[in-house]
């Protein structure tokens, strides 16, 4: 059954016992709580029963706050007695509360987070751990903060407690008591349906134990060993999903099959004014070996920016051209397209050969042209954004299909651009590098070929951490390089200030640079709200230099490619993943001046630690590496794409033993039984087709 389907009784009066049963007719919820249910993925009793906490404070070990000592690292449960906010000279506003419990009183200090004083009251019984410190005498730092509200703090401690993913309208201490007061009266509904034997091999539990255990550990190591079988399942279902997507796109989809006739490849390569690098010649091997063949080709080419995928692509283009077909590029912005093109447009140029650009701004007379053009059988290399793939344009002949930014569109749309001919080879591409071993988990229905060499000749960026008294120092840094004809990068983590949380903004940021200090120079904001035309105005001036200083949110991340910028500021940049800093970072360099990236404010210790992952390396690889291991998939891989298996609870960077036996298990059940039709695997094949119907579709395995 799914989401949204109900199981009412057969009066139509009160709704039997099911897992399918709609929340909304649990005690405790009705339509209005359903409706903020509903917007953390939980429609049904299933829903809930899978909802399961995203950390855990252990209270089973308290300090006694007449104990700590400074240097010691202790969580502690009292009650705040009275609390405020206080001003630093250097405009930093620190939250205060007075703690206590049986044994005594300590000050705590949340620097930063002034915001906290609105949901912390007098009376309220925190749940706090973090180090003790040395200011005016002992002083606490909270790490993580719980509000248990008007909780007894006997309640509190001798036990280990569940924090949920929560949102407005619904705190976690709601969702701990929704499932605690529902758990016993569903849980015998919850039936294991993995073998016997997959879940003895990776010594998990049952499904309804590992549930009782993620909802009611008694111990932290319970919590893990219920999170172990859900992470195991989870990873199991995306490798099945996965290999039999591989399968399928190698038996049931005959591709093209080109000759390599060496003719405008090969002139290419030798009006090149580089030398292809040893990641290069061997990805190119290896698209140019799967287009030759008789499969369809679906192969990942992921590289760090500046690895040189676009020349990658050109050769596959010209296989594909010099056989009689014809090539496509979808990028994701206008602007990133425009560039593609004329990057290959330089290239090609001594062979006579020029792309065509198909996007949305191209007037009525150039679109009618570049409609008729495609729908001829001429090999032409068209490049263009969404517009390749929407009504009214249509390929004679195509023959190969690549997606830049492969992660920037929706897997209906990358589709799309390959149903535009009958069976042609893809290829997408992508920045975001991760670990080959990890790319078979999360591209597991794609062959991957990675560029891990940067082309000779290009300067590593330069990146420091700078505390905030060092912002006087920055600004003349940046003054001197503009001097010098340079462009500058200050990026925010937001839009405008907001009351929740005390971080710096682009709107305010501009407005006092604007106005202040860079007064005297040409500066543009840049966000995610602007329209269209707006955002790529701006763009198109800061690349054509008429603008010194761009003040921007990460709606650069991907962007234009300007030589000229050579210094990137980020504000806040605890507030990004390792992986988005080494994105933003990446929009420097680009050119033959040295370059710079600037991680500027006051962080945290934990957080200093994580950023000097950026600062000591430059490989995209071993960033990813560290993001992985410290923050998860989400930052990584971004938004969600539509009908993509996601991973709500594995990570397979972290999970890799229980990666590598899921997927030899996934591997051992589909050689037996491709289909998953047998009476042991029908179980199986069930779950899928409800958690995964949409991936199940797009990947054409149901």
């Amino acid at each position: 059954m799914t989401p949204g389907a109900g199981s009412r009784g057969a009066s139509g009066g009160a709704p039997r016992l099911s897992l399918d049963m709609l929340a909304m007719y649990l005690k405790g919820v009705g339509p209005g709580r359903a409706d903020v249910l509903r917007r953390l993925g939980i429609f049904t009793v299933r829903d809930l029963m899978l909802h399961v906490p995203h950390r855990y404070e252990d209270a089973s070990t308290i300090s006694p706050v007449n104990r700590l000592r400074i240097g010691d690292a202790a969580t502690v449960v009292g009650r705040v007695i009275s609390k405020g906010i206080i001003p630093t000279r250097r405009g930093l506003r620190v939250f205060q509360a007075v703690i206590k419990d049986e044994s005594g009183m300590i000050e705590c200090a949340w620097p930063g987070q002034p915001f906290l004083d609105r949901s912390i009251k007098v009376g309220d019984v925190l749940l706090l751990a973090g180090a003790v410190r040395f200011f005016h005498g002992r002083q606490f730092a909270p790490r993580e903060t719980i509000n248990l509200g008007a909780e007894e703090q006997e309640n509190a401690t001798g036990r280990v407690l569940a924090v949920y993913p929560a949102t407005e309208g619904f705190s976690f201490k709601q969702m701990r008591f929704l499932i605690d007061r529902h758990l016993d009266t569903y849980l015998p509904l919850v039936k294991e349906y993995l073998p016997e034997g997959l879940l003895t091999e990776a010594m998990v539990p049952t499904l309804p134990e590992a549930l009782r255990m993620v909802h009611r550990p008694a111990t932290l190591d319970d919590a893990r060993r219920g999170r172990a079988r859900l992470a195991y399942e989870e990873l199991l279902f995306v490798n099945i999903l996965h290999l039999r997507a591989r399968a399928l796109s190698r038996t049931a989809r005959v591709g093209i099959q080109y000759t390599n006739r060496r003719d405008l490849t090969t002139k290419l390569k030798a009006v090149l004014p580089f030398e292809l690098t040893t990641a290069q010649v061997r990805a190119t091997r290896e698209i140019v070996k799967d287009m030759c063949g008789g499969d369809r080709m679906h192969r990942l080419l992921q590289g760090d920016v500046g690895s040189g995928k676009t020349v990658v692509a050109l050769f596959a283009a010209l296989l594909a051209m010099e056989n009689g077909f014809q090539a496509a590029v979808m990028a994701p912005t206008e602007l990133l397209a425009e560039q593609h093109a004329d990057t290959m447009a330089s290239l090609l140029a001594p062979l006579g050969i020029s792309p065509l650009i198909v996007t949305g701004s191209l007037g009525a007379k150039a679109r009618r042209a570049a409609a008729t053009r495609l729908a001829s059988v001429e090999p032409v290399l068209a490049i263009g954004t969404h517009a390749l793939v929407q009504q009214g344009i249509e390929f004679g002949r195509l023959g190969l299909a690549v997606v830049d930014e492969q992660h920037r569109f929706g897997v209906e749309q990358r589709l799309a651009l390959g149903k535009k001919g009958e069976r042609p080879d893809m290829l997408l591409m992508s920045a975001t590098p991760i670990p080959r071993s990890l790319a078979l988990t999360v591209y597991g229905d794609l062959d991957v070929s990675v560029l891990d060499e940067l082309p000779p000749g290009r300067q590593p960026v330069t990146t420091v951490r700078r505390p905030e008294k060092a912002r006087a120092k920055v600004y003349d840094f940046i003054e001197g390089q503009i001097e010098k004809g340079r462009q500058t990068f200050l990026v925010f983590p937001l839009i405008e200030e907001s009351d929740k949380v005390a971080l710096k903004a682009a709107t305010k940021g501009f407005e006092e640079l604007s106005t202040g200090r860079f007064a005297h120079r040409r500066l543009e904001l840049l966000h995610g709200r602007l329209d269209v035309a707006t955002k790529d105005k701006v763009m198109r001036r800061f690349r054509d230099g008429a603008i010194d200083l761009l003040v921007s949110t990460t709606v650069i991340e991907v962007g234009i490619d300007v030589p000229n910028a050579t210094v990137m500021v980020v504000e806040h940049p605890e507030r990004f993943g390792l992986s988005q800093l080494h994105q933003l970072r990446g929009r420097v360099g680009r050119g033959a001046e040295e370059s710079f990236c600037i991680l500027l404010g006051d962080v945290a210790p934990e957080s200093e630690e994580r950023l000097q992952v950026v600062v000591q390396t430059s490989d995209g690889f071993e960033v990813a590496e560290a993001d992985l291991r410290m923050r998860g998939m989400g930052d990584l891989f971004g938004q969600r794409q539509s009908g993509e298996a996601t991973f709500r609870i594995a990570n397979p960077f972290r999970d890799l033993e229980l990666n590598e036996l899921s997927r030899e298990a996934a591997r051992r059940l589909l050689e037996r039984d491709p289909n998953l039709s047998s009476k042991v695997n029908a179980p199986i094949q069930a779950v899928l087709k409800r958690r995964y119907a949409r991936a199940m579709e797009l990947f054409r395995v149901g």
